[in-house]
C-alpha cells in the first residue's frame, strides 16, 4: 500500500474535511490501469475498498454534488458561479462581453463544463486560477446544514462516493457548510481526472502522486458527460457499474452513465428521461422512491425461504 501525504493540498482552506486526513491509504494496483484508461488517481480521493457485511442489491451509490445533493436555487450559488465564469471569460480571456453569456451556456451544454469548452476551443489559462476566481467568492455562507439529508446518507449501508466536475476546494467548502463532510467514503473531482499525465510518469506511481496538480494550460479537460470519465471512475473507485447507482440532475450525464453500465437516477425531475431507471423530484425523497437501498438481500432471501417452507407445510397438511 502507498501512503500519501495530502494535507498540503488544503493549506488554503480554512478547515480540513473529515475525508481528508494527513495520510490516506491508496491501493497502487488501482493506479496501473493503462489498458483501461489514460487517467491516474488523485491523492485526495479515497481509501479504496471497503466491504458491506450485508448482502446488498447495490454496493455503491455515486452522487453528483451541485444541484443534485445540495443547495436550492435560492442560495444564489448558481447565479454567482455563472457571473464569475462570465467575468473570467471577458476579463481574462478578452472575449467580447456581449457574446459571453450565450457562449458560456453553449460551451456548458456541449462539453459538460464551460471550462472544458474553453480549453477545447484553444483558450489557454491556469486551471487553479480559473477555479479560484469562479468558486473563490461564492456565497457559501448561504448554505445551511441539511440534517435530513445527512441522516438519510448515514442510514444507507452502501459505499457512498461523490463524482463531480468541480474542484476539490469547492467540494470541501460545500460539504462542510452542509454538514455532510463525513457522509462519503471519498470524492472524485476535477483534480482526479485531470492530473498531469506526462509520459515520464506512466510507470512511476510515486511520481504520479507527487505531480497530481495539473496546470497545463492546453490539456483537454476530462469531465462528465464524457464516457471516458465514467470508465475512469469505475476503475479508480473499484466499483462494478452494474451494482452502482448514479445520481445526477443532468440528462446528458444520466444517458452516458447508462451507456457505461450504471444504474441511474435523474434528480430534480418527476418523470424519467432517456437512460434513467428512476426519477426523483428531490434527493430527500430517496427513501420513498428507492426503499430497496435499505434492504438486506440475505434477509430478503431468508424471509422468502421461510414463506416458501410455510406454504409447503400448509399444502402438505391440507393434502
Amino acid at each position: 500500500m502507498l501512503i500519501v501525504d495530502v494535507e498540503q493540498d488544503y493549506q488554503d482552506v480554512e478547515y480540513m474535511p473529515a475525508w481528508v486526513s494527513s495520510k490516506r491509504i491508496i491501493d497502487p494496483t488501482l493506479l496501473n490501469f493503462a489498458e483501461h484508461t489514460s487517467f491516474c488517481t488523485s491523492s485526495i480521493i479515497m481509501e479504496i475498498g471497503g466491504s458491506t457485511r450485508a448482502k446488498l442489491k447495490y454496493e455503491c451509490l455515486l452522487f453528483d454534488m451541485d444541484d443534485t445533493l445540495i443547495y436550492p436555487m435560492s442560495t444564489g450559488l448558481n447565479f454567482a458561479c455563472r457571473k464569475n465564469i462570465e467575468e473570467f471569460m471577458s476579463t481574462y480571456l478578452h472575449i467580447e462581453e456581449s457574446k459571453v453569456p450565450d457562449m458560456c451556456l453553449d460551451l456548458y451544454r456541449e462539453h459538460g463544463t464551460t471550462m472544458a469548452g474553453l480549453k477545447a476551443l484553444g483558450y489557454e489559462f491556469d486551471n487553479d486560477a480559473y477555479h479560484a476566481l469562479v468558486h473563490g467568492t461564492l456565497p457559501y455562507h448561504a448554505l445551511k446544514p441539511d440534517l435530513v439529508l445527512r441522516n438519510l446518507l448515514l442510514s444507507m449501508p452502501q459505499r457512498k462516493i461523490i463524482f463531480t466536475n468541480a474542484d476539490r476546494a469547492h467540494v470541501a467548502r460545500v460539504l462542510s457548510r452542509m454538514g455532510l463532510e463525513d457522509c462519503f467514503e471519498g470524492v472524485i473531482c476535477f483534480e482526479t481526472l485531470n492530473m498531469h499525465q506526462g509520459n515520464e510518469l506512466d510507470n512511476n506511481i510515486d511520481g504520479r502522486m507527487n505531480n497530481h496538480h495539473s496546470n497545463d494550460s492546453t490539456t483537454r479537460i476530462i469531465c462528465k458527460p464524457a464516457l471516458e470519465s465514467f470508465q475512469a471512475v469505475a476503475v479508480i473507485a473499484n466499483i462494478d457499474p452494474n451494482k452502482t447507482i448514479f445520481f445526477d440532475d443532468s440528462v446528458r450525464n444520466i444517458a452516458t452513465a447508462k451507456t457505461a453500465g450504471f444504474q441511474t437516477v435523474i434528480v430534480g425531475r418527476s418523470s424519467l428521461v432517456p437512460g434513467a431507471d428512476h426519477a426523483l423530484g428531490s434527493i430527500h425523497n430517496i427513501r420513498e422512491a428507492l426503499p430497496e437501498l435499505w434492504e438486506d438481500e440475505h434477509e430478503k432471501e431468508r424471509l422468502e425461504q421461510v414463506l416458501f417452507q410455510s406454504t409447503a407445510v400448509e399444502t402438505t397438511v391440507n393434502a
